[in-house]
C-alpha cells in the first residue's frame, strides 16, 4: 500500500487545523469560481440558483436526517469502548436508512417542484417564472441521492478521528462541481443559447456530479484502508448483547436532533426566500428584480463570503464531535470543558477579525468578483456578520448534541429561528419607516435569532455542566484590543488609499495593501498579549515558522 493512502488519526486540534484548511481552500474555490458563473448568468440567474440551492438545503438536511455525525459520534463512542464489531454494524445500518431517506427526499422535492415554487413567487411577476424555479428545483433533487451517500462516508472516517480524507473530499468534491458549473453554464448559455433556465440547471447539477466524484474517492480510501478500519478482533460478551435493533435506535436518537439543527439552520434562509422579495416589493416599493437582486446577493453572491468565515467553525466541528464525545463517554468533564471553551476562543480569534475586514473591504470585495455597479456592498456590510454569529451558535449545537444536551437543542435552535420568523418582516418594514436599508431589518433578524441560540447554549452548560468562561472572557478582551487596534490603522490608511475606487485591478492591490497592513497589526498585538498562545496551546503556537522568527 502506498504511504500516502494509509490513515493517520488526529487530535482535536490537529483536527481542527486539517479539516479548517480543508474548508477554506474548499470555500475558495467556491468563491473564485463566482466571477465568471456572475458574468454568465447576472444577477437575475444569481437568484434563481438561490432558489435552488436554498430549498435543496432542506431536502439535504431531512435526506441525511443527521445521520453523518450521528454516525461520527457512534462510530467515536464505540470505537472508544472497543466495540468493533458494533461500529462496523452501525456504519452498514447507517448506510441503508440514508440511501431510503435520500430516495424519499428526492422524490418529494421532484414531484412538488412546482407547489414550492408558487411558494416563493406568489403573484409577484417581472423576474423569473415559476417554471423556471421549477425546473432546477427538480435538478437539484437528484444530487439529495449522492451528497447523502458521501455524507455517511464522512462521518465513517471522521469517527475514526481520520480527519484528513473527509476534509481531502471536500475539495475534490467542490473543484469537480466548480469545473461544471463554469464550463457547462458558458458553453449552455453563451454557445449553444439554450437560455438561463437551463444553463442554471447544469450549474446546480454540479453539486451531483461534485458528490459523486467525492463518494469514489473516499469509498479507494475505506477500501485501501479495510483492515485498520474493520478489526477483526473477538467481540466481547457485552457487545454480542448489543442487537442491530438497539443499534438503529441509538442511532436515531443521535440524529433527530441533528435534522431538527440542519432543518431549522436551512431555514432561515427559508425565511428570506419566502418573504424578502414580497415584503420589498410590496412593503417597500423596490421593483421585481431590484428585490431579487438583494435576494440573490444573500442567498447566493454574498453567502460565497459568508463560507469564508463559517468554514472556521466547519472545521473545528469535523474534529471536535468525536474528540468531545470521547471525553464524555470517559466521564472526563474537565476536558469537555477544556474543549468547549477552545472551540469559542478559536472562533473569537480567527472568525472575528475576518468577519470585521470583510464587511471593512465590502466595497473593493465585492468589486473585484461582481463589479461596481450593484446593491452588493451595501448588503454585505452587515449580512457578513451573520457568517460569525452562525459559526458560534452552530459550535454551540454541536457541543450540546455531542454531550447529549437534547433538550437545550431543541429549546435553543426553536427559540432562535421563531425569533427568525416573527422579525423578519416588522423588521423590514420598520427599517424602511425610520430609513435604513429595509433588507438589513431581514439580516437583523437571523443575527438576532443566531445570537439568542449561542447565549441560550452559554447559559446552560455553565448551569448544568458547570463550565466556567472566566478564561474566555479574558480572551475575548484580548482579541477586542487587537480587533480595534487593527481597525484603528485601517480607518486611518483610508485617507491614504481610498476604498472607493471602479478598477477591478486597484481593488485587488487595495485588498492586499489592507489584509496585509490589518492582519499584520491584528497578529501582532494578539501574540504580544499571548491570546495566540493561549488558545492554541504551546505545542501548535510553537510550530508556526513565522510566529517564531518574527513575532
Amino acid at each position: 500500500m502506498k504511504e500516502s493512502d494509509i490513515l493517520k488519526t488526529n487530535t482535536f486540534i490537529q483536527g481542527a487545523f486539517i479539516a479548517t484548511f480543508c474548508i477554506i481552500i474548499s470555500k475558495i474555490l467556491g468563491i473564485i469560481y463566482v466571477i465568471p458563473f456572475y458574468a454568465i448568468i447576472g444577477e437575475q440567474g444569481g437568484a434563481l440558483y438561490g432558489y435552488a440551492y436554498s430549498l435543496y438545503n432542506i431536502f439535504l438536511a431531512i435526506s441525511t436526517v443527521g445521520l453523518p455525525l450521528a454516525v461520527s459520534k457512534i462510530v467515536s463512542e464505540y470505537n472508544t469502548l472497543g466495540y468493533y464489531n458494533c461500529k462496523e454494524r452501525a456504519y452498514k445500518i447507517a448506510s441503508k436508512i440514508i440511501l431510503i431517506m435520500s430516495i424519499i427526499s428526492f422524490l418529494i422535492l421532484f414531484v412538488g417542484a412546482p407547489l414550492l415554487a408558487t411558494a416563493i413567487m406568489g403573484d409577484v411577476t417581472g423576474g423569473n417564472t415559476k417554471e423556471d424555479i421549477t425546473l432546477v428545483l427538480r435538478v437539484s433533487s437528484l444530487a439529495l441521492i449522492f451528497v447523502a451517500i458521501l455524507s455517511v462516508s464522512r462521518g465513517y472516517l471522521q469517527g475514526h478521528k481520520f480527519i484528513a480524507p473527509s476534509s481531502i473530499s471536500q475539495v475534490v468534491e467542490q473543484f469537480a462541481r466548480v469545473i461544471l458549473i463554469i464550463f457547462g453554464s458558458f458553453i449552455t448559455l453563451k454557445i449553444l443559447h439554450l437560455g438561463l433556465p437551463i444553463a442554471v440547471s447544469v450549474a446546480v447539477f454540479g453539486a451531483t456530479f461534485g458528490a459523486v466524484i467525492a463518494v469514489l474517492y473516499l469509498q479507494h480510501k475505506i477500501k485501501k484502508n479495510r483492515s485498520q478500519l474493520k478489526r477483526d478482533e473477538e467481540i466481547t460478551e457485552e457487545e454480542k448483547q448489543i442487537t442491530d435493533k438497539q443499534i438503529t435506535k441509538k442511532l436515531i436518537m443521535y440524529a433527530f436532533p441533528l435534522i431538527i439543527i440542519s432543518i431549522i439552520t436551512s431555514s432561515y434562509e427559508i425565511v428570506d426566500t419566502m418573504t424578502v422579495v414580497k415584503t420589498l416589493v410590496n412593503g417597500a416599493n423596490f421593483l421585481t428584480n431590484d428585490a431579487e437582486s438583494v435576494i440573490g446577493v444573500i442567498s447566493t453572491w454574498g453567502s460565497k463570503f459568508n463560507m469564508i468565515v463559517t468554514s472556521v467553525s466547519s472545521g473545528i466541528i469535523v474534529s471536535l464531535i468525536p474528540n468531545i464525545t470521547s471525553s464524555n463517554v470517559k466521564n472526563d468533564q474537565k476536558d469537555v470543558a477544556n474543549k468547549i471553551n477552545q472551540t469559542i476562543q478559536i472562533i473569537l480569534l480567527v472568525a472575528l477579525p475576518m468577519t470585521v475586514g470583510l464587511s471593512f473591504l465590502s466595497i473593493p470585495v465585492w468589486g473585484v468578483f461582481y463589479g461596481y455597479e450593484s446593491i452588493g456592498p451595501i448588503v454585505i456590510r452587515l449580512s457578513i456578520f451573520t457568517a460569525f454569529t452562525s459559526c458560534l451558535s452552530t459550535s454551540m449545537i454541536m457541543i450540546a448534541q455531542a454531550l447529549d444536551e437534547y433538550k437545550l437543542v431543541f429549546v435553543s435552535l426553536v427559540s432562535g429561528i421563531v425569533l427568525k420568523i416573527c422579525l423578519n418582516v416588522p423588521l423590514m418594514l420598520l427599517f424602511n419607516k425610520i430609513g435604513i436599508y429595509p433588507y438589513y431589518g431581514a439580516i437583523s433578524a437571523t443575527i438576532i435569532g443566531s445570537l439568542t441560540v449561542t447565549i441560550i447554549n452559554l447559559i446552560w452548560l455553565n448551569k448544568t455542566r458547570k463550565v466556567n468562561y472566566l478564561q474566555t472572557l479574558k480572551q475575548l478582551g484580548k482579541v477586542m484590543i487587537s480587533l480595534i487596534a487593527m481597525l484603528i490603522v485601517m480607518f486611518i490608511l483610508t485617507y491614504l488609499i481610498p476604498l472607493d475606487v471602479s478598477n477591478r485591478v486597484l481593488s485587488v492591490a487595495i485588498i492586499i495593501i489592507y489584509t496585509l497592513v490589518g492582519s499584520s497589526v491584528y497578529l501582532f498585538i494578539a501574540h504580544k498579549t499571548n491570546v495566540i498562545k493561549e488558545t492554541f496551546g504551546d505545542n501548535i503556537y510553537s510550530k508556526i515558522p513565522i510566529i517564531r522568527k518574527y513575532l
